[in-house]
């Protein structure tokens, strides 16, 4: 009888001890990331230049953004692109380097050591040394081309053929990249080896170990590096666009984080800039749900 009076008292106090374990964190989240954006949301309903009292216009700001001449479809179409590629392309190269790493070679922990270190650069750092890179006619790329043979050297940051895809390999040396590797690194390294010694018994080749071992089992961790991959994307894309290209040439690279930067402190217009916030907010939102909606069929967690 005593222990039946005193089990819902611990129980409470148990479930006690972990909100307040929890309530820092959610403290921080209310007042950094759930007000803030409740407030976007009432601002981009406004009128406002910072200056003014901000005027209540209702969603004729998201009506703006449907005009043809406001540019947001072409940022959006930018934004997708560079979001997709980016993604793949960084995700792949760090389950590829993981890999490698993987493999228990010599020189690994040099080699993880050097590779990681672009990755703690700051942003805006590796933006302006890839621009000396990338330059036509100083930087070391072209002149590589150049003693290779190569007569005709790309600008690609200016030429509408090569700046994304000289952007979105930029992506490659990012803090995200360098952060997925080492996720990657540890997952595999958790992957039971007699899996593979079994498929090598078989006659299995590396391909097939790759596709029916590796892959379902860290799959779980593909799916958080995706998801925070393409979430990063989005929202860090003006922190390397922003120096690098400007969102030129010609708004090729004007990504919605960058025309909300612009709209908001470059004309002065917050709502019109929340407004685009607001809806960046929902694409993150909706890719991210499209991810663990598709996630069911293809991700495979122990049991």
């Amino acid at each position: 009888m005593h222990t039946l009076q005193t089990r819902p008292r611990r129980d409470f106090r148990d479930t006690l001890t972990a909100w307040l374990f929890l309530l820092p964190w959610v403290i921080g989240f209310v007042l950094f990331s759930g007000l803030p954006i409740l407030a976007c949301f009432g601002i981009s309903l406004t009128d406002w230049n910072l200056i003014q009292t901000p005027k209540i216009i209702g969603f004729k700001n998201y009506i703006a953004l449907l005009n043809t001449g406001s540019g947001f479809f072409n940022s959006l179409k930018v934004t997708l692109l560079y979001t997709v590629f980016s993604v793949i392309v960084t995700v792949v190269w760090a389950l590829f380097t993981a890999m490698l790493l993987n493999m228990k070679k010599k020189l690994n922990g040099i080699f993880q050591f050097f590779y990681f270190i672009p990755a703690v650069i700051p942003t805006v750092s590796l933006a302006f040394a890839f621009q000396i890179i990338f330059n036509q006619h100083t930087g070391i790329l072209n002149y590589l081309l150049a003693i290779l043979g190569v007569k005709s050297q790309p600008n690609w940051l200016f030429d509408l053929q090569w700046v994304l895809p000289s952007v979105i390999f930029v992506t490659i040396y990012t803090y995200a990249t360098g952060q997925m590797m080492l996720i990657f690194k540890a997952g595999l390294a958790d992957v039971p080896k007699e899996l593979y010694e079994a498929a090598d018994i078989d006659g299995a080749g590396f391909f097939q170990k790759f596709s029916h071992i590796t892959l379902p089992s860290i799959s779980p961790i593909l799916l958080f590096n995706m998801v925070t991959a393409c979430i990063g994307s989005l929202n860090n894309s003006f922190s390397l666009l922003f120096p690098l290209t400007n969102g030129g040439p010609n708004d090729a690279t004007n990504v919605l984080s960058l025309s909300i930067y612009n709209n908001a402190f470059g004309n002065y217009r917050m709502g019109y800039a929340s407004a685009l916030s607001v809806v960046l907010f929902l694409i993150a939102a909706v890719l991210a749900l499209l991810q663990f909606t598709l996630s069911k069929k293809w991700v495979y967690y122990e049991t």
